[in-house]
């Protein structure tokens, strides 16, 4: 008989990862599982902050929870009892789901080091920050011994370069979408009420009070409909109020992740009008691909990552120009063609970028590129 080629041994995965404790990002470790060549492990904390962890997919990879000490501090949390998890699981790549400057990056990192795992981390950072001891030194230490970095924007490759980062970077997203799940409805939502969404934080990084601004402008039958947790609630509802179109603005809580497609698909469009601070500026924007993904179209501020993720897919204003976004919408308000080619555009976008089958695909390459097994 002819000899049989070797085949190389799966890749040990470990990836730390608070994010997932939100059940549609477990979509992309089922992707990333699928692979024949990757056996992955993923440890996540019982709950990040507010959110519980939702065990959504958990097909072909293994899910473990671990207790999370000071459980909401973005900056110092960390798992305690993580070094016994790299002992049992003997790791060849640990993948850091987190910002190089916190404590659970650094903890991580010297725990892959100790054990002869080679890591990555994650960041979404687009403005070059400067922190205090000891974030600056966690920080140092990590884009020093790092093998390979992956930034969710091109804008965040520029600020690691700045801080001295000389490994490889790959630019992906965090998490894609499920096009099965975030998916147009059968019957194309085009009813006689004009329905403008929102969905995030409540806050005035966000841009909500420009939006509430625009829709007073708009003529016609339409309703806004804001759908998230933050201090400005309050704040929305008054101006709503003094513009004499409460009636017309609703403001909800937060939905859970499973409920998030059929928001989308109520909806008319979707509007993103975050404005630039100067410690932040939008990173993504993860609402815009879901959103285009259920073929709603877009509108979005000029603001960080944003028309990186729209491309030519939607339509984008000024950051801070609530004449030029009111006339976005009143564009889609009065052209159906346009409508229906952006709808189109945008769902098509999705599907050749940002599925979590492609950011999983584009995950595994780097995992082989970091061992020298290719693409």
């Amino acid at each position: 008989m002819p000899a049989q080629p070797d085949v190389p041994a799966p890749l040990r995965v470990l990836m730390i990862s608070k994010a997932c404790v939100v059940g549609a990002y477990q979509r992309k470790l089922e992707e990333i599982a699928a692979h024949p060549d990757v056996d992955l492990t993923v440890i996540v904390p019982p709950a990040w902050g507010d959110q519980p962890l939702e065990r959504s997919h958990l097909q072909g990879y293994r899910l473990i929870v671990e207790p999370l000490r000071l459980n909401g501090n973005f900056h110092l949390h960390h798992y305690p009892r993580l070094g016994r998890r790299f002992e049992e699981i003997r790791p060849h790549i640990v993948h850091i789901d987190e910002e190089p400057y916190n404590l659970a990056a650094y903890h991580a990192l010297r725990l892959a080091r100790r054990s002869g795992a080679k890591a990555l981390f994650f960041s979404w950072q687009n403005i070059n920050r400067r922190y205090p001891p000891p974030f600056s030194w966690f920080e140092r230490r990590v884009l020093r011994h790092a093998d390979h970095a992956i930034v969710g924007n091109r804008e965040a490759v520029e600020v690691w370069r700045a801080k001295g980062y000389e490994g490889p970077i790959s630019v992906i997203p965090q998490f894609g979408v499920d096009p099965d799940i975030f998916s147009p409805p059968e019957r194309p939502h085009r009813g006689k009420r004009f329905i403008i969404g929102y969905a995030g934080r409540l806050v005035p990084e966000k841009g909500l009070d420009l939006l509430i601004q625009a829709v007073a402008r708009l003529p016609g039958d339409w309703y806004l409909r804001i759908v998230g947790e933050g201090p400005q609630r309050d704040e929305l509802r008054t101006i709503a109020g003094l513009l004499n179109i409460g009636g017309s603005v609703s403001i909800e809580g937060a939905l859970p992740s499973a409920q998030m497609p059929d928001f989308y698909r109520q909806l008319d469009v979707l509007v993103l009008p975050s404005r630039t601070r100067p410690n932040w500026k939008e990173q993504f924007g993860r609402v815009l691909i879901e959103a285009m993904a259920c073929g709603v179209p877009v509108v979005g501020a000029e603001s960080g990552a944003i028309p990186e993720v729209i491309g030519e897919a939607g339509l984008l204003f000024p950051e801070g120009d609530a004449i030029a976004l009111r006339d976005r919408l009143l564009m889609l308000m009065q052209d159906d063609a346009l409508h229906r080619d952006l709808s189109r555009a945008g769902r098509a976008r999705v599907l050749e970028h940002f599925t979590q089958a492609q950011i999983a695909a584009r995950t595994v390459a780097v995992y082989r590129q970091m061992m020298g097994r290719g693409s």
